[in-house]
């Protein structure tokens, strides 16, 4: 495999040609890199490569990871938060990509004003329609907001999509999503007359699409990293926040680039 050094210089390539296409400030676009499944020492080069944000899909992999990796980069998470995770979740990372109801806002604040967290969200909308996808409703965003912006604890920064996997030679077909995205946020800034200037999607497989309608923070794994390793699925009992019952967990379950 290449150095992550060269892959790098032709992803951010890739990246300054969708921004000129769509007339942006390559500026505005970063990498969220995943290292889901990847060691400490995926994290470390990703630092020594230049990259400042590491992205992971789950709170139980960053709890051993992040204390034995380098110091310095801005944890996200970008996978689906449980709200029995939040506690922990919010001593790891500063920023949720997948904010996905109100009650999971109402319970960010909650236990942020408890801990002295103030984190940033992004709230995680389906506009695909897709079952299978995680993500609130276009229709459900509107209130999501309301609640965010009352909770003194949190800043709410935008919004996060994913859009169909399709095959490399259809990956137009994903455009509709990333503008839909854009678009909704443009009609919540005017409608509550804030600001959300983050937009979280594009992966590996589309992230030029994502690009070229909007996407501020990109999320790219594989084709910095290569094929994650094959790990076999475990399961841990974790009892999350004092007095709630714990739950079964897939470690590596949900793959977000």
């Amino acid at each position: 495999m290449k150095a992550l050094s060269k892959i790098l210089e032709n992803v951010e390539a890739a990246v300054v040609a969708a921004c000129n296409r769509a007339g942006r400030n390559p500026a505005d676009v970063e990498i969220v890199a995943v290292t889901k499944t990847h060691g400490p020492d995926v994290v470390r080069e990703a630092w020594e490569a230049g990259l400042r944000i590491i992205g992971e899909n789950k709170v139980q992999e960053a709890a051993w990871k992040k204390p034995q990796s380098v110091s310095g980069p801005d944890w996200h998470l970008i996978g689906h938060l449980q709200k029995n995770k939040v506690r922990p979740a919010l001593e790891l990372f500063s920023t949720f990509h997948s904010v996905d109801s109100v009650a999971l806002v109402d319970r960010i604040q909650r236990v942020a004003e408890e801990i002295g967290a103030r984190p940033n969200i992004l709230l995680e909308v389906n506009m695909s329609g897709e079952r299978s996808k995680d993500g609130m409703r276009p229709d459900d965003v509107p209130s999501a907001i309301e609640h965010a912006l009352a909770c003194p604890n949190i800043t709410l920064e935008g919004f996060m999509t994913m859009a169909p996997f399709v095959p490399v030679d259809r990956v137009e077909e994903t455009r509709p999503v990333f503008a839909g995205l854009r678009e909704l946020r443009d009609a919540m800034e005017t409608r509550f007359g804030a600001a959300f200037p983050r937009l979280s999607m594009g992966m590996t497989n589309d992230y030029r699409i994502a690009v070229e309608e909007g996407a501020t923070w990109i999320r790219l794994g594989t084709v910095l990293f290569g094929e994650r390793p094959k790990v076999k699925p475990m399961r841990i009992v974790d009892a999350g926040d004092a007095g709630e019952s714990g739950e079964g967990d897939g470690l590596f379950d949900r793959v977000m680039d």
